[in-house]
């Protein structure tokens, strides 16, 4: 037995304790919203919308703004999406999350190249919206990018922008546990977060901006998106209402909510601060390990970066050097290719022609050998202890490799030691009497 290392924080996060508090606290008073006149039913409506008040004031929302609230990132950019007028032009770049990436589809898309620097990304987004026809509407960029780490410069992007009549949109899921957030000031329209990498892992997001702009048809309609409905009208409600049809996940807004307040009384600043040391350890460990590469999408040193790196350790395979962390050192790390595949395929130089052969495979129906990566991410419970326990792991599997045989298993693409017992068997079984239909 070891004690468990934590390093896969950008995928999801803990729960804090003071989260974990405000929900078990919560819950007695737990009703529905906006729908009952009843003692308990109006102490829901009042904890909801002041959760929706700490989210907004947490990432520096303006006196217009509003958060809307979600289950994720994921669906807070296509409710954004689904809310633009049908074709608007929207400008994005090849290095986004998927999620940044597929719902803007649906609307007339233009991409950037991959840049090599952050000013050439600005000059790029300027050249861009300055020739575009038709004009562009909306710019969606990451603030921090998942695979890479590095933080957007988002204030500059917001100028050229907002200069060539565009707004901007940030998917702020890596962001926001890291770095200080002011929408206001920075010039961002729009943001999404998650509250499961935000130390509130109870299914609870947000997409925070002026949500008065989204005039189209919400994503999901239905009970309480409305004012009155006949048998061939309706009279949708005001947004943020109009985007949130059906019983919102009241636990999922108070968590979230309780994650924004601790953040904001510890400092987003401390915590910014104290990541950068922590990071600036870690990267300096990893360079020393023989056979390691680090996965970059701008120069080092250029830029800020939050506590997120990729990497690959030759000549093991991904999922089988996360397998190995895993099992022989109790360090749980991420694999694979983030929800981010185009940017992964840039960064390893995965030529094109292989590129076509997995989408052939893919298509066909077969389990391709896919491209991907190590990831090791930081978040607020992480320690020197535990970027030295990294580091040390990977320098002696360097020197030594495993100390188990492994087994592949082919339809998932992942490793396990031979031999070694299933993980939490009863979280899989089917209870006593219970039909496995």
């Amino acid at each position: 037995m070891r004690r468990y290392v934590n390093l896969d924080n950008a995928a999801s996060t803990s729960a804090l304790a003071e989260v974990w508090e405000a929900v078990e606290g919560f819950l007695p008073w737990y009703s529905s919203v906006h729908r009952g006149s009843g003692a308990k039913s109006q102490m829901a409506t009042a904890a909801f919308e002041g959760a929706r008040d700490a989210v907004t004031s947490f990432v520096g929302g303006r006196a217009s703004d509003t958060t809307v609230f979600v289950r994720n990132t994921t669906e807070a950019i296509n409710v954004l999406a689904a809310g633009l007028r049908p074709g608007s032009h929207v400008l994005t770049t090849p290095v986004e999350h998927h999620s940044n990436m597929l719902p803007w589809r649906r609307h007339h898309v233009s991409t950037l190249p991959f840049c090599a620097s952050a000013d050439e990304l600005v000059a790029a987004c300027d050249e861009a919206l300055r020739t575009a026809s038709p004009p562009v509407e909306l710019v969606a960029v990451t603030g921090a990018s998942n695979v890479t780490g590095e933080v957007w410069p988002l204030a500059e992007l917001a100028s050229v922008a907002h200069r060539h009549g565009a707004r901007l949109f940030v998917d702020a899921a890596q962001l926001a546990p890291h770095r200080p957030l002011d929408m206001a000031a920075t010039g961002i329209d729009f943001l999404a977060l998650s509250g499961h990498k935000l130390y509130a892992p109870f299914g609870a997001g947000a997409l925070v901006g002026d949500a008065g702009l989204l005039e189209e048809l919400p994503l999901l309609q239905g009970g309480g998106a409305i004012r009155w409905v006949t048998l061939d009208d309706v009279v949708w409600a005001e947004a943020p209402e109009r985007h949130e049809a059906g019983s919102p996940n009241l636990l999922g807004a108070v968590a979230l909510a309780a994650a924004c307040r601790y953040l904001s009384e510890l400092g987003m600043d401390s915590v910014a601060e104290t990541e950068r040391a922590l990071f600036a350890r870690l990267l300096d460990g990893l360079g020393k390990v023989p056979g390691l590469e680090t996965l970059t999408l701008w120069p080092e040193g250029s830029v800020d970066r939050v506590g997120v790196v990729a990497f690959n350790l030759a000549p093991y395979r991904d999922p089988l050097l996360a397998a190995v962390l895993s099992a022989e050192y109790a360090i749980g790390v991420r694999n694979g290719c983030f929800c981010a595949q185009p940017l992964i395929v840039r960064l390893l130089g995965i030529p094109g022609e292989r590129v076509a052969r997995i989408v052939r495979e893919l298509r066909a129906g077969l389990r391709p050998t896919l491209p991907g990566a190590v990831r090791a991410s930081l978040g607020l419970g992480s320690t020197r202890a535990d970027v030295d326990l990294l580091v040390s792991a990977l320098t002696e599997v360097a020197a030594f490799g495993p100390r188990a045989r492994y087994e592949h298993e082919p339809d998932r693409d992942e490793y396990r030691p031979a031999g070694l017992p299933e993980l939490l068997p009863h979280l899989r079984s089917v209870p006593s009497g219970a039909s496995a239909a």
